[in-house]
């Protein structure tokens, strides 16, 4: 029998069509001898779906007419299953084994849709909740890798509010980080509202475009004689796999929104293709190498993830400092073109963290996660209670 899973995608994010892209071209990549797969749709209402009609690329040209079963995932006795959401008898639509989350961006990637997938306990590809905070957060991520001496640039971070409030003492602290500066919505991806700014007369207004997309604002030192590179990870606790490092090409300050997904002629591709934006393997010497390929096992296990991770490095080529920029833990395409050169197929790639996965889960359910006593079979009110009450 074939094991079922639930490839988990969209979700109310401004990454929503990003996602769409990668979860189904995962889809046609992952071995359908082996594994059936379910699609399940969230749309920017979150609200979610199934039907066999979201494995088609076709079907999201237009998002407010999607041809599908509104559904909601349950625990059933020992089954997770897909019922139908509308009705008064829940009509079971599908039952799934393992989910696999493809989704980018506030509001799901941040933990929130792995929280609620680790509250009904089914097996999930990717991070815990925490990992996957830790990932979406640019600033308590770059908090917990300094605390692990890896190395991240000088920034700075406040709320939306507290710009409003004191917005004088906050570029003065801008200032004094130095200029040029790259401002970015802090738990934002793809490149969305980001600015590279050159001098004081820029900065207000790249603030106000962060914040139209989020509340908490990071503002980072820009590196000198820059290049950024990606590296890309698969694994868990036990074993941790690099890809080969691929070096951003691009003619801007940074690899834009426009360069990882949009054509030529301004459209939004229907595939996933920026390994485009990428020279692989990338041009270094040794020692930049072996630093990348060190820091990402090293960054990978501090900020608790597991599953595919892509991070990105700033490099001073002069100096050769290498800096953490961000992880990406659920990277667009799942960041297979890094993995090919090695002779690791998108389909092997998809195989070895759904089986990861799977063992994993087989390994946490000998953990003790509950007592079969129950302490409050004699409890008796506050007469059961240790100790005395104290009244004032």
């Amino acid at each position: 029998m074939k094991t079922k899973i639930g490839v988990i995608f969209g979700g109310c994010s401004v990454e929503h069509e990003v996602s769409i892209i990668t979860a189904v071209q995962a889809m046609e990549y992952i071995d359908h001898e082996k594994y059936e797969i379910v699609p399940i749709y969230i749309d920017k209402k979150r609200r979610w779906f199934t039907g066999a009609n979201l494995l088609k690329m076709e079907s999201y040209k237009d998002l407010d007419n999607i041809f599908a079963t509104e559904v909601c995932l349950i625990k059933k006795g020992s089954e997770f299953v897909l019922v139908k959401a509308k009705g008064l008898l829940k009509k079971e639509i599908k039952s799934i084994d393992l989910a696999f989350p493809i989704v980018h961006g506030k509001g799901v990637e941040d933990g929130s849709l792995s929280g609620f997938l680790e509250t009904i306990g089914i097996p999930y590809i990717g991070c815990s909740m925490l990992g996957a905070s830790l990932g979406q957060d640019k600033v308590v991520q770059k908090q917990v890798l300094r605390s692990d001496d890896i190395p991240v640039v000088n920034f700075i971070w406040f709320y939306e509010s507290e710009y409003l409030n004191n917005k004088k003492n906050i570029l003065k602290n801008v200032k004094d980080l130095g200029y040029p500066v790259i401002v970015k919505p802090a738990r934002l991806g793809s490149s969305i509202g980001i600015t590279y700014v050159k001098d004081e007369s820029e900065i207000s207004e790249a603030i106000e475009t962060a914040c139209e997309y989020d509340e908490k604002i990071v503002i980072e030192e820009v590196v000198p004689n820059l290049l950024e590179v990606d590296c890309a990870v698969i694994g868990n606790e036990e074993k941790i796999e690099t890809s080969l490092i691929g070096e951003m090409n691009t003619n801007n300050s940074f690899l834009t929104f426009e360069d990882k997904y949009l054509s030529e002629g301004g459209e939004k591709s229907s595939k996933c293709d920026n390994e485009s934006g990428f020279i692989i393997p990338a041009r270094l010497d040794k020692e930049i190498e072996n630093k990348i390929i060190d820091l990402s096992k090293k960054a990978f296990r501090s900020l608790n993830l597991k599953g595919i991770t892509r991070f990105d490095f700033l490099v001073d080529k002069e100096s050769k400092n290498v800096y953490v920029n961000e992880p990406n833990t659920i990277p667009g395409c799942l960041a297979f073109f890094f993995f090919t050169p090695k002779g690791i197929t998108y389909t092997k790639l998809l195989d070895d963290v759904i089986k990861m996965t799977l063992d994993d889960y087989k390994k946490n359910m000998k953990k003790t996660t509950s007592f079969e006593s129950n302490v409050l079979s004699t409890f008796n009110g506050s007469k059961g209670c240790k100790g005395k009450l104290i009244k004032k």
